[in-house]
Order: C-alpha cells, then structure tokens, then sequence
C-alpha cells in the first residue's frame, strides 16, 4: 500500500512570559492535546545555540569506535548505547540507528561515557537535560490544570530528583543510507505510539523523515494504512507528542498519537545520517497513575511501563508470525 500523505496543522505554542499566560498556553494545549496529539514549542527558554550545542556533544559520542561505545551498554535499567536494536511491530525489523539512553540518577552508575574518550560530555548533558525537564515542567502545570488535579500533581510524580525516576534523554543517530538500495528494505523508526507521558523532541534543520498521524481516536495497528503528515525539522522549534500514559491518565481526553522516522525511498528524500534528541518524560516508578473518572484501574508507574512493554512484545510477536507465512 502506498504512503498517503496530506498537509494538517500542528498547533504551534508559544511558552514566551509563561507565569503571565498561563491561562492561555494551558487552554491552548489542551485543545491540541485533545485535537491533534502533537504540537510544536517555540519561546522555550532554550537557543539554538544551546540546542546545536548539545546536537555536537551527541555526534562527538557517536563519533566515537564502537568497542569504545560498548563500554557503556544498553542494561535492564533503560540506560546505555545500543545499535541496529530496536524492532518495531509495525515492521517488524530493526531500525536503522543507535542511541545512548541517559538518566539523571543511580541508573546511570558506570553508564556515563569515560572523561578520558569525551572530556565535558556528563556535564554538557546533564545541563541540557535539567533545562528541558524545566520545560517539561511548565508543560506539566498545565495539563495539570485542564484535568482538574492540582498544579503541582505531574511535576511531583515526575520528580527526576528521586532514585525511581524514570524520566530518560535518549541521543539518537539514523545512519546515513544508499540512494541505490539494490531492493533492500530499510526502516530508520517504525510506525509507534511512545508509552510515556510526553515526548519533546529535538530535531536538526535540514535533516528531514519525521512524519505524524494525528487526529486518531486510539492506538490500533501501529499506524498500518493511515494518512501521514511530513514535519519539517527546525532547530529551536520542540517537536511535543501525546504519549499512552498521559492518554490513561486523562481518561483518553488527551490522544497518543503515531509517529515514524521514515526511511528515505524518493528523489528529494534525505538520506544522510540524521541526528535527533528524545526526552521521554516519565513518572517515577511509585507514582500512582489514574485519570480523574477513573476509567482505568490504578496502576504505579513501573506497572504501566511493564504493562506497555508486554503489549509491544505480543504485537511485535504477531507480526514476525505474520511475516514467518
């Protein structure tokens, strides 16, 4: 089946004079929350400068040799590099991309990169991390404040300060791929729904593949056959994106919604290595998650991400069946 493709509107929000505004930029992203599932920030705090600046102090890893990078491997903590890992069961293969998962905490015991082979890289990244957690935060006041709970309520069970956070950084890199493929599939992301509470992404200019299925009512098949929408990276602007949890959290008010990093296939496409920034907010493991009907059963955060995992497992193993006939 052919990619479908049409031009929607992605609600643009803009956070300048925040503590003044809230009452708008709340009820703005609520709206967007409720409509769409993604939105752009703008007026954030961060420059592009301080973006670019850690984009370089993620390629400066990735340049790195691969036995150095396997110093720090991926664990059972969700922290540490990996390679050509990740299987999505929209397709069932890997994506084409490494990434090194970063916390704020214990987890990251042993997992930080050696001074000796990045001199500044924990320092550089633990201060780009503890600024989009402020904006995280900013975020989190408002839908705090749509659903009805107080305004402190997401902030404090996404508390990065704590030893159960769960909240990660991950740095990725899509490999660079041949414009002759000689028939060969590649897949750079496939077709996902994020299980966490909210996505902010980072993307650099001029490295194109993210496209977004907004407006869906729930997560089905992993984005089989639907419309997609192509986004254009843009250095300062933050890429925001509903995750299931939230979605839970909200009663399903608020929609998590499918996104992809498209391998390129067509004059035009962008077939470089491509470099984008994850920061996947997520309540810490003793946070108890339901919605203000109570439509779900209370679950802590470590039940929902065991739950979501299982989940992905049973789909990714229905479609290598598929595949296997």
């Amino acid at each position: 089946m052919a990619t479908r493709y049409t031009d929607r509107p992605i609600p643009q929000i803009s956070l300048h004079d925040f503590d003044a505004r809230i009452d708008e930029i709340t009820a703005q992203l609520i709206h967007a929350a409720e409509n769409v599932g993604f939105f752009t920030v703008i007026n954030h705090g961060l420059s592009d400068q301080d973006i670019e600046s850690m984009f370089s102090n993620s390629q400066r890893f990735f340049a790195l040799p691969d036995d150095v990078k396997a110093t720090v491997p991926w664990s059972s903590k969700n922290v540490g590099w990996e390679k050509n890992a990740q299987v999505r069961p929209s397709t069932g293969m890997p994506d084409t991309k490494e990434s090194y998962q970063l916390q704020f905490g214990e987890n990251m015991n042993d997992v930080w990169i050696d001074e000796s082979h990045l001199p500044g890289f924990k320092t550089a990244s633990l201060e780009f991390m503890t600024r989009v957690q402020g904006i995280s935060e900013k975020l989190m006041r408002c839908f705090a404040r749509g659903l009805g709970f107080r305004e402190d309520f997401f902030i404090t069970a996404h508390d990065v300060s704590r030893p159960n956070s769960q909240t990660v950084c991950r740095l990725l890199h899509y490999f660079a791929l041949p414009e002759e493929s000689d028939g060969k599939v590649y897949h750079r992301a496939g077709a996902h729904a994020d299980w966490d509470f909210l996505t902010l992404l980072f993307q650099k200019a001029g490295q194109s593949g993210l496209e977004i299925c907004p407006g869906r009512e729930v997560v089905t098949e992993f984005g089989i056959g639907d419309v997609w929408t192509k986004i254009e990276p843009k250095t300062g602007e933050i890429v925001c994106n509903i995750g299931d949890l939230l979605m839970s959290w909200s009663d399903d008010r608020f929609k998590s919604t499918f996104h992809r990093v498209k391998a390129p296939c067509e004059k035009g496409d962008y077939y470089g290595d491509r470099y984008s920034i994850a920061f996947f907010n997520q309540p810490c493991s003793d946070a108890k998650i339901q919605g203000p009907l109570k439509k779900y059963p209370m679950v802590t955060g470590q039940e929902f991400t065991a739950n979501a995992m299982k989940r992905n497992f049973a789909a990714l193993q229905e479609k290598l069946k598929s595949i296997a006939v």
